[in-house]
């Protein structure tokens, strides 16, 4: 009683919390922005764990990349979280004896798209092959642009993986985009002969033509070079070097910039476009397509001899084996639901604007 002394209702101020405004439509575009959960139902050996959190980096800014997960979590749980969270993707990693595999799902009512991961390299694999790797703090603020390579076919799901990779990451408007958002690219190249998909993920940088790799450090980091070996400072620019003693630079790899971008490439000049590889890798193969979220019809197998309703009767055998663990441990659907919404303030904190 003696802590609220002098209130004579009684009454205690409480400071109100203050809710972290998602945003979920594009202030420009217009457009709902893609969310998504990168996360496994299954225990996942340590390389392949790597592996989601390198998939959690590649979908930076609009996922969760410190997503927690519980072993009787059920998909059900994180389909609860993702409506209000403005979730629209699930990539789910399964580890079996035989194979590796990623689920791509559009939430909630599917499709559901399967590859078979036949090779994946890890970024930092790719880091190690490369002499100068580049990763800078600035590099995963901004979504990477998404380029489809050998998808314009005529065939059904090649359709569906192509929509489901272009909703994956936000739209852009090339009236307002700015450049300096434009900072990474997924490329996925598929394969018609062999039936496999190339998925790559590479920084962008822009080098003004026809300047030397000195030169633009200069520019860059303002540090005064070594001159006390020559007569003049034209002597440095002379050694520097111009035209064939810098990098090569293509024509068909040059853009003329509309505004300035950085210190060293300037508005209304040329500037070569260089992508470098920071990883993930995978080679993986499209092997299933389901109408619903991990349920459903089957729309395309790659084996060809599919029973439909032996695979919903499977996938609803899977389901009910779920709720029956859950059960066990003790933790029902309601209890679920309670550790989803714990899920979802550990998810709200992770989830960039």
């Amino acid at each position: 009683m003696g802590r609220f002394k002098g209130n004579k209702k009684g009454r205690v101020n409480v400071k109100p919390i203050v809710m972290k405004n998602q945003t979920n439509v594009d202030h420009v575009t217009g457009d709902k922005i893609p969310k998504s959960f990168v996360f496994s139902r299954t225990k996942l050996p340590g390389s392949v764990k790597q592996l989601q959190m390198d998939l959690r980096k590649l979908m930076l800014p609009y996922t969760a990349l410190s997503l927690k997960e519980k072993k009787r979590n059920t998909l059900r749980d994180f389909l609860n979280v993702s409506g209000p969270m403005g979730v629209t993707h699930f990539l789910m990693l399964k580890k079996t004896a035989s194979a590796l595999s990623l689920r791509v799902a559009r939430t909630p009512q599917g499709p559901t798209l399967t590859f078979k991961i036949h090779q994946y390299s890890l970024a930092s694999d790719i880091a190690q092959s490369q002499t100068r790797p580049r990763c800078p703090p600035d590099l995963f603020k901004s979504p990477p642009l998404i380029v489809l390579s050998g998808f314009g076919t005529q065939e059904l799901h090649l359709k569906l993986a192509t929509i489901m990779f272009q909703n994956i990451f936000p739209a852009i408007d090339i009236n307002t985009v700015k450049l300096s958002t434009c900072q990474r690219l997924v490329l996925l190249n598929y394969n018609k002969d062999t039936k496999l998909i190339d998925f790559r993920h590479y920084s962008i940088r822009l080098q003004p033509v026809g300047v030397s790799r000195k030169l633009r450090n200069f520019v860059q980091t303002h540090k005064a070079p070594d001159l006390r070996n020559l007569q003049d400072v034209s002597d440095f620019i002379t050694k520097a070097g111009y035209g064939s003693e810098s990098e090569g630079d293509e024509e068909a790899a040059t853009v003329t910039l509309s505004s300035d971008l950085g210190r060293v490439n300037k508005g209304s000049t040329k500037s070569a476009v260089k992508l470098q590889e920071i990883g993930p890798r995978m080679t993986m193969q499209l092997v299933r397509v389901e109408e619903g979220l991990c349920s459903g019809g089957i729309i395309f197998s790659e084996d060809g001899n599919v029973d439909e309703k032996n695979e919903q009767d499977g996938d609803e055998e899977d389901s009910a084996s779920d709720e029956e663990e859950e059960g066990e441990e003790g933790s029902g659907e309601e209890e679920g639901e309670e550790d989803s919404g714990e899920e979802g303030e550990d998810m709200d904190e992770d989830v960039e604007d």
